[in-house]
């Protein structure tokens, strides 16, 4: 079976892990059975781990209860990098091994909900893990005329890293803040007419992450300088997502690959529209 699942961002702000998109970059995982265990790569992640350990291996073999299968994995998704390359890959090995349920085993895997039903479903969804109500996802309202400049840094940054800098707890004022906030992004999000600039402002999770990434700042600045509509990091980064109209995401693109030129900080700056398919069996 070969499986084709896309990218997400998540985050979006203030819609700390809860609010997701789908992107147009992808994971392709095919798997047939076997004789034994055999695993190839290509693409992003090729090589690292082609044996066992690796992440579509576990899951396609936890679905199976065992490893008589071969797979080849082949992802545009760059790892470590906040675009839900492990919830992408998770998914669609679960599916590629026949799972009942990939979005359970995806999120129990990658510990992302809202990343795994954006992968899942495509587009834009609101997602949680509730002790009552187990995995709650719902589709939402995306404009088209919304496009998704992601500006993908070299440097790595896990995503287990990136919580260790997190406070305990919160002030009251942000997050109300963020409340707000999301409610914004999602009316925005919905209708481009409806977008105000504060709606992508977050006060849970992208001022205690700035300092792991010096360039950060300035960097969704430039974005929004350029004419993004608004600009955030891009899960728990280290890629940074500008918000643009159609007409305005080659210009930002444009200014995105200057700061990078200009500041000498190695990267790709690609300009993505929303995946409105999600997880494909080619």
């Amino acid at each position: 079976m070969l499986v084709r699942v896309p990218a997400s961002s998540a985050n979006l702000g203030p819609g700390f892990d809860a609010l997701a998109v789908a992107l147009n970059l992808y994971v392709e995982v095919a798997l047939e059975p076997a004789d034994s265990f055999s695993i190839t790569s290509e693409g992003f992640g090729a090589g690292r781990f082609d044996d066992e350990r690796h992440l579509g291996a576990v899951v396609a073999a936890r679905v199976l209860g065992h490893s008589n299968f071969s797979m080849h994995v082949n992802s545009a998704i760059p790892l470590s990098r906040g675009l839900g390359s492990s919830a992408a890959l998770a998914l669609a090995a679960a599916a590629a091994a026949g799972a009942s349920d990939p979005l359970a085993l995806a999120t129990e895997v990658d510990g992302h909900a809202e990343n795994a039903a954006a992968s899942l479903l495509g587009g834009l969804v609101v997602a949680s893990v509730h002790e009552r109500d187990g995995i709650i996802v719902r589709p939402l309202a995306l404009d088209d005329e919304w496009r998704f400049v992601v500006v993908i840094p070299d440097e790595e940054l896990a995503t287990v890293d990136a919580r260790r800098v997190l406070p305990d707890f919160v002030p009251f004022g942000d997050a109300v803040h963020n409340l707000s906030a999301m409610g914004f992004l999602i009316a925005g999000l919905a209708d481009h007419h409806s977008f105000v600039s504060s709606a992508m402002d977050d006060n849970l999770h992208q001022p205690y992450r700035m300092s792991l990434l010096p360039f950060a700042q300035p960097l969704l600045a430039t974005l929004r300088e350029a004419g993004a509509s608004g600009s955030c990091w891009s899960g728990a980064g280290s890629t940074m997502l500008g918000l643009c109209l159609s007409d305005t995401a080659q210009d930002v693109a444009l200014a995105a690959r200057e700061f990078l030129s200009v500041n000498s900080v190695p990267g790709t700056v690609l300009s993505l529209e929303a995946d409105r398919t999600g997880l494909v069996v080619l």
